[in-house]
């Protein structure tokens, strides 16, 4: 399928659960609910014509008044990618865990995790891999974590 035939297709199947968003990407970019998040992702795998098999890349942001979290898709078979997003507020973020979809999602799962803070539902492996395993400094990549002052340096260094 070309990138305008998947968004044809998905507009047909998909209805209102994929918003197509305008973002300048070559590969179609779209937007969900965040509660449709572990069905869409079912969904995208499963689907015959689609068959997002592969997993890229999940990864998180901090936009300052929530978090977005970024699923990029691919059909190794059909040679097509997809991404999609959904947003989360601050309070209680947590996610659904995609590992029984995409079994490489547990190392992305586990970094936005330690690193955002956010929790994973029905992960079952949430261990440190990036920072020490006594880590209690807060959450460095979340916009107002301020880094602890691990060093100090010398007045004329400053």
């Amino acid at each position: 399928m070309t990138r305008d035939e998947i968004k044809v297709y998905i507009a047909g199947q998909y209805g209102d659960t994929m918003t197509l968003l305008e973002s300048g990407k070559s590969d179609p970019f779209y937007k969900i609910d965040p509660s449709n998040q572990l069905s869409i992702c079912r969904r995208l795998r499963d689907d015959a014509e689609l068959k997002f098999d592969y997993l890229c890349n999940l990864g998180a942001t901090d936009t300052g008044t929530q978090f977005e979290i970024v699923y990029s898709l691919a059909s190794i078979e059909k040679s097509h990618r997809l991404d999609f997003k959904f947003a989360i507020p601050y309070d209680n973020a947590e996610i659904d865990s995609v590992q029984t979809v995409w079994p490489g999602a547990n190392w992305f799962e586990r970094e936005i995790w330690e690193l955002y803070g956010m929790m994973i539902r029905n992960h079952g492996n949430l261990k440190r891999f990036l920072l020490p395993d006594d880590w209690n400094q807060g959450n460095p990549m979340r916009k107002n974590w301020t880094a602890p002052d691990f060093i100090k340096l010398p007045d004329t260094m400053v």
